[in-house]
């Protein structure tokens, strides 16, 4: 995919799968939903989870968003990095001009709001990719034409 491209499919897409290392080594993968801005992966994570707590010892990831049922039609993106904590731990809603607009953008995603309630359980990971691979094999069957 382009970067356009990339971007795109990102933003309309709806669950990514995060790998994170285990304290023995193993990964671990679980769903979550997500934001993308165009330079960082934005997801909110319940802070008493094996992810979270994955996530505090061991910030590095590997995260996948891909799409399609038939195989020309599989897309996808792979992105890599560390993740770092960003707000308030747990997030309660404190003023915080970096998470504003990102929850706006999430609440109007996932739940059609324009603010983004707050549980007192959640907190956000940012991840700016060290590197991103993405395919479409879609593009596999339009050569073909």
């Amino acid at each position: 995919m382009s970067a356009p491209e990339r971007d795109a499919f990102l933003a309309e897409q709806r669950t990514c799968r995060m790998a994170t290392v285990s304290a023995d080594g193993a990964p671990h993968v679980s769903p979550l939903w997500f934001i993308w801005d165009g330079e960082a992966l934005w997801m909110q994570s319940i802070t008493r989870s094996k992810r979270w707590a994955n996530l505090a010892r061991d910030p590095r990831v590997a995260v996948v968003v891909d799409d399609g049922h038939d195989y020309l039609e599989l897309r996808g993106v792979e992105l890599h990095g560390s993740v770092e904590v960003v707000g308030e731990v747990p997030r309660t809603g404190a003023p915080d001009e970096v998470l504003v607009p990102m929850e706006r953008s999430f609440a109007q995603k996932y739940f059609g709001l324009d603010e983004l309630p707050h549980d007192g359980k959640h907190a956000w990971h940012r991840l700016v990719p060290t590197k991103i691979v993405s395919w479409d094999f879609r593009k596999l069957a339009e050569l073909g034409r």
